[in-house]
């Protein structure tokens, strides 16, 4: 298999695991669980100063949800323009994919560890197939 098709199924997994985030992003504040309601209401309730702004918790939360929702949206972005430009330059293209790589191989760590084994598992296999793609292209 050619580095351009490693790349590209790399960057359909980072559409999934956007996807999947989004739905998160659009319910985190509504659970099931009562209990976790009541930390979504702490969270929602009372604004402290940070930095010279007034937010709740739930805003940072969002908004960090909101930074990485752009991050998926411009690795997907890096990587199919990377996939299409490989063949011709592939020393350059290397050298910005190993970081992006081991990027994701960091995220799919925090998401066992903070998160669920879904999204590590996206996020691990993004990273492992623009690996591969490099090394393909020794």
């Amino acid at each position: 298999m050619k580095a351009k098709w490693f790349l590209r199924i790399a960057a359909i997994l980072i559409i999934v695991h956007l996807l999947g985030h989004a739905m998160g992003h659009m319910s985190w504040d509504k659970p099931d669980d009562p209990r976790m309601q009541e930390v979504v209401d702490a969270m929602k309730s009372y604004e402290g100063q940070f930095m010279g702004a007034s937010q709740s918790m739930a805003d940072y939360y969002r908004g960090y949800s909101l930074i990485l929702f752009l991050v998926f949206v411009m690795s997907v972005m890096q990587l199919w323009i990377a996939s299409g430009i490989i063949d011709e330059h592939s020393e350059a293209i290397k050298k910005f994919l190993y970081p992006v790589s081991m990027a994701y191989f960091g995220f799919s760590v925090i998401e066992f560890v903070y998160f669920f084994p879904f999204a590590a598992s996206v996020s691990f296999l993004a990273a492992l197939f623009t690996l591969l793609a490099v090394l393909l292209k020794k």
